[in-house]
């Protein structure tokens, strides 16, 4: 059983042109904004804009710790890849549960709301505090330190995934709740009355209408993972260092001669950025509801 979304009409020219009048003032101030922020951030990568020297164009700063930027790179990724599945999977879950109306969905909407409005830098101090070997979760359980795993600072970053997992799965789920709360329950219900069960109904009607949305809050949920400086600057290793904190170093160095490198880091973090962004505008596109 498979309900087939109907597909969107698009407006006419006048209302495209109307509608796009409305967003003009806040588009034009975000691109000032974000346009000057990366438009300086590659003249100084590329030392058109040096801090102190003279000009020297070149990707020299790129090369400066290829080895350090290799590392980064992998580690942000994986954290970022690894927390947004686990949020994706456990929003989507809660979402379907709230929705559903069943007995705990207010308490779970509730406890959903409340997370979204805790800080990152909150979460990661009371992740830390609860998941450290000598935190408050070991010792609730009576388990020595040299026994706990090391969910801080380890080589797996289990705390800095279980942060980002645990914030954006509350973010995921509130979000997916609202497509939910639409017109997908009048599918959903009809598809109940014509005999599919809870798990066909999710398979065939709940989640393919819910897909652009649940695409789009794992791309939000990916790119902030991958730009945040405090939670694994907090939780995570000395070395390697993701991203983020790799820039903030560099840019903090004593030598006036880090800043293009700390600028060529920041840009390696904004193209991966860029690039998840446009692979999600593909997507949502081959999707019969964004069409």
């Amino acid at each position: 059983m498979s309900f087939a979304p109907v597909a969107r009409r698009r407006g006419s020219a006048r209302q495209l042109l109307s509608g796009a009048l409305l967003v003009l003032p806040a588009a034009a101030v975000t691109l000032l904004v974000v346009g000057g922020g990366i438009g300086a951030t590659v003249f100084q990568a590329l030392g058109l804009m040096p801090v102190a020297g003279p000009v020297t164009p070149g990707i020299d700063a790129f090369l400066a710790h290829p080895d350090d930027l290799a590392a980064a790179t992998a580690v942000s990724l994986a954290v970022a890849a690894v927390s947004t599945v686990i949020a994706v999977v456990v929003g989507t879950g809660a979402a379907v549960v709230i929705a559903s109306g069943r007995a705990g969905s207010r308490l779970l909407a509730a406890l959903g709301a409340t997370t979204v409005t805790v800080p990152h830098l909150i979460g990661a101090a009371t992740i830390g505090l609860l998941l450290a070997d000598a935190g408050v979760l070991p010792r609730l359980l009576g388990i020595p330190p040299e026994a706990w795993g090391p969910w801080v600072g380890g080589p797996l970053w289990g705390a800095a995934i279980a942060e980002f997992a645990w914030k954006e799965s509350a973010f995921v789920a509130l979000v997916v709740t609202g497509t939910l709360a639409t017109r997908i329950a009048t599918y959903d219900e009809t598809a109940a009355l014509l005999g599919a069960g809870r798990w066909r109904r999710f398979r065939h009607v709940l989640l393919p209408l819910t897909a652009p949305t649940i695409v789009i809050c794992a791309a939000i949920s990916f790119v902030y993972a991958l730009g945040s400086y405090e939670v694994t600057w907090l939780l995570g290793r000395t070395y390697p260092e993701p991203l983020p904190v790799l820039a903030v170093r560099l840019f903090q160095g004593v030598s006036l001669a880090s800043r293009p490198e700390a600028a060529a880091v920041a840009l390696v973090t904004c193209a991966i950025s860029l690039a998840v962004v446009a692979l999600t505008f593909a997507a949502l596109r081959r999707t019969a509801v964004w069409r």
